[in-house]
């Protein structure tokens, strides 16, 4: 039985990734895979991310609370 890697697995993950490919010494193939696996991760973090938030969202509205807003920081 598989089981799925949690949020903070995936995020300690996708750190050590960005760490490899920051040092710079790694062959170009090993990179070019790391930057895939890289991505993959951050679009399932930032699904986990969005689920989260709707979920709290519609518990909000449910519950008569006001909903909160989150902005983009750029």
């Amino acid at each position: 039985m598989t089981t799925e890697k949690t949020f903070e697995e995936n995020l300690l993950e996708l750190e050590g990734i960005v760490r490899k490919l920051e040092a710079g010494d790694v062959p170009l193939e090993e990179a070019l895979d790391a930057f895939q696996a890289g991505i993959a991760l951050t679009k399932k973090l930032q699904k986990t991310l969005s689920t989260a938030e709707e979920t709290l969202t519609k518990i909000m509205t449910e519950n008569g609370e006001e909903p909160f807003v989150i902005e983009d920081q750029k």
